[in-house]
């Protein structure tokens, strides 16, 4: 396994440094990483937004690594972020994450297509 911040994909598994600064660092971005998977790491300074967006027909987890925030999801509300917290949007939803604390808020997005799984009763 390689530690070493590689980043194309070539089928075994890989560690991938975060770095101390960057607004946006993308982390897993097709064809260089995964192939279907993309994710980066962003920084908001108090009182930044990333912008009302959506990630299409794919899921979206975001994980809070430091600072404060919250995350608007269109017709869903606002929730509160902060550090050791996660945060699923789900396929076709507008959503906006926001830092409303004082210190920089530092998330890790993941985006993969959505998978439907058949349950037992095939549903």
């Amino acid at each position: 396994m390689s530690a070493h911040g590689e980043t194309s994909f070539s089928g075994r598994p890989f560690v991938i440094p975060l770095p101390d600064s960057g607004a946006y660092v993308p982390l897993l971005n097709p064809p260089q990483g995964v192939p279907a998977m993309r994710s980066g790491l962003v920084t908001l300074a108090p009182g930044a937004e990333c912008g009302q967006h959506t990630t299409g027909s794919h899921e979206e987890m975001i994980i809070c690594l430091s600072g404060a925030g919250e995350i608007d999801v269109e017709g869903m509300g606002t929730a509160r972020l902060s550090a050791g917290q996660a945060a699923y949007n789900p396929p076709n939803t507008r959503h906006n994450v926001r830092n409303t604390g004082s210190e920089p808020l530092r998330y890790v997005f993941v985006v993969a297509p959505r998978v439907c799984v058949a349950t037992r009763d095939g549903s």
